[in-house]
Formats: C-alpha cells, structure tokens, sequence
C-alpha cells in the first residue's frame, strides 16, 4: 500500500524500500512516549491574540458619526473631553467677539412727555413803523438775513456715543423740517392747516397737539404757538412771503437711547391788516418772532422720521400785553402807538439765549424796531 509521498510507479530500482529507509535518519531517534502526547494541549489564540501590536485593519469610527465605538483605545475619552472643552471655549469667544463688534441696542424709552411751553409777547415803546416790506427789512437787524428755509444751517456732524454720524444727520434734517413746517409754510401762518407740522410729531404728542389748536390756553401746555407760527387771521396776514430768519442748531446726546436737538432761531415777517382791518397809509410792518426749541429723538423717531418737542420758549412782538397769543399772534400793524409794557426790555435779535422775562410780557428793545440804531449784540 503506497503512502503520501511515494512515487507514482512505486520504489525506483536501487533505492532502499519501506517507511523506515525513505525517512531520514534525524527522526529516527526522536520518541513520543505516551505520557508526554497526554499531557499535550492544544491552546487556539483568539483573532485579537493573532493580531498582537499590529495596527487595526478598521478604522473607529469618529464621535461625528452618530454613535461611538464598540471599543476605545486607553486615552480616548480624556481627548474627546480636551476637544468638547476647547469647541465651548471658541463658541464662547466668538460670542463675545460678535458682542463687542456689535453691541447691545437699547430698548426705546418710554412715552413721550407733553411739550411744556412760554409764550411772551413783547410790547412796542415807540409807533409801529410802516413802509414797505424791502425799506422795513432794510433798516431793520435783518437787513442781512437769509431768505426762507436758507436761514436755517445745520451744524457740523459728528457720531456721539451711542449714535452714529447718520443718525445724526437724520435727526437734523427732521428739526430743520419742522422748522420750516411750523415757521414758514404759508397756510401754517395763515392758521388754514396744521397737517404740515403734526405729521413730524410722535404719535403720543398728538393729543395734546390737537387740543392746543382746537382749544388753545395759556396754561403752558396747550398754547397753539408754542408748536407752531400763526397769526389771528382776523388780524393780520403776510404782506411779503420771504421771511428773513437766522439763527443756529445744536445737538447732544442725553442719554444712550435719546438725542436732542435744540434750535434757537429769529423769524422777521412782514405783515400787513387783514381784510376788513383798518389799515395805515403805509402798509407793511415787521412782527418778530423768537424761537428756542428742545426737540428729542429715540430710534422709533429715527426710524420714522418724527420727533419730540420737549420744550418751547417763544417771544413775539409788537404785541399788546393784554392780548392772548396762546391761540395766534395778534400784531400792532403800523402807525399802532405804544402800549402798556412789561417789566423788562427783551431783544428777539440778540445773539446766544433769549433773555427770559419774569412775568406775562416783555418790553421790544429799541434796537428791535426797523429805523432805529442797531445796538451791538451783547
């Protein structure tokens, strides 16, 4: 019987035969006793065992992936930890990086306050003059006065703390609009419209806006002419549609979510009787009006282009002290003599703040009235 190993055709001619002489010599002295195959056992690795410090042949899958890994290598865990820490600590700075590049906005103030206004007529101490409107404003300290809206200059701009260089222009133009709404629009002055003027205003003055043109009172809240320039219609009327104005505009930031604007100017119209009214030979006469303003702005009234108006302090003349102007001007139209006068003489063309009277009426200063020397402003 041939075994493994055997040639095909059996043993080649003169070769020895059998197990014992094709196996080489070596093995012949190597003998398993019985005791020591018994005591043989047969120990199979397991395939980690097999694999031993050689590297995965997969890779873990990452902590992106939606769920970890059956198994982790020793410090695993401790560099996830590391990583967690260090994407909380970038989120953290770039939040207060986007923080101080755009910082925290305010919310809006609260409601407007209701305007508080000074409405002083100032009464002549010599006969109104008369002529005709260019002679008046020619011998008067508006001789060189701009015309109109001209008359009424922004200052420089410049961002404040809390408000931005275009904030800033906005809330100037809108104080120049309603000066020119509430000075010199022409059916404002006549006392036919108000819409030019109470569209400007914040929505919780328009009440009290309403009341004062419906119901005017010298009560220091409800005066028509503390909002706007009018005269009694029943009086007198423009004699000359250019006004000659000047004056300035400031502005400051009072707090971070309010802007103010103060406007301080003088109006010089030219007026002349109403029809029906006696009338002097001749004609026009000049009727004054100084004006200082407090408008405020928050963002809403940025935004919406409206304002304020806080604060208003009014001198007119020539006026009768006894006259209420809370509801329209009443002028003394030219060749009117003198009147009962107040307690002190006020310039409205003087430079810097109007000097504020004491009681009820003023004194128009000489310097005031077209024809007389112009003192020097103080």
């Amino acid at each position: 019987m041939a075994v493994p190993g055997d040639p095909p055709n059996g043993t080649p001619d003169g070769t020895g035969g059998g197990d014992d002489e094709f196996r080489s010599d070596e093995y012949r002295s190597v003998v398993f006793d019985e005791d020591f195959v018994r005591a043989a056992r047969l120990q199979e690795y397991s395939a980690q065992e097999r694999m031993g410090e050689h590297a995965r042949a997969v890779r873990s899958r990452s902590i992106w992936s939606g769920s970890a890994p059956r198994t982790s290598t020793p410090g695993r865990g401790a560099r996830q930890g590391m990583l967690l820490v260090l994407l909380i600590a970038t989120a953290f700075a770039a939040a207060v990086y986007m923080g101080l590049r755009n910082p925290y906005v305010p919310p809006p103030g609260g409601p407007a306050q209701p305007l508080t206004s000074t409405v002083v007529p100032l009464a002549p101490t010599t006969a109104v003059p008369g002529g005709l409107p260019p002679a008046l404003f020619a011998q008067s300290p508006a001789a060189d006065y701009r015309v109109g809206a001209a008359g009424i200059s922004l200052p420089a701009v410049r961002r404040t703390h809390h408000f931005t260089d275009v904030q800033v222009v906005t809330a100037l133009s809108v104080a120049k609009d309603y000066l020119v709404q509430s000075s010199l629009d022409p059916d404002v002055l006549a006392g036919s419209a108000t819409r030019p003027v109470r569209v400007l205003l914040d929505p919780d003055q328009l009440e009290q806006f309403d009341r004062s043109m419906t119901s005017p009172s010298g009560d220091g809240r409800h005066a028509a002419t503390g909002w706007l320039v009018r005269f009694d219609p029943a009086t007198a009327v423009m004699a000359d549609p250019r006004v000659r104005v000047s004056g300035s505009i400031s502005y400051e930031e009072v707090a971070q979510d309010v802007l103010e604007v103060t406007t301080d100017h003088t109006f010089v119209y030219a007026v002349r009787p109403a029809t029906g009214a006696p009338a002097a030979a001749d004609g026009a006469s000049l009727f004054t009006v100084r004006r200082e303003l407090r408008l405020r702005f928050d963002r809403d009234d940025l935004s919406a282009r409206r304002l304020e108006l806080a604060s208003a302090y009014v001198m007119a003349g020539p006026q009768d002290c006894s006259a209420d102007p809370a509801g329209g001007f009443r002028p003394l139209l030219a060749g009117a003599g003198p009147t009962t006068v107040g307690p002190a003489a006020s310039d409205p063309y003087a430079s810097g703040h109007p000097r504020r009277t004491a009681g009820l009426c003023g004194v128009l200063a000489p310097s005031a009235t077209p024809g007389a020397p112009v003192s020097p402003a103080p």
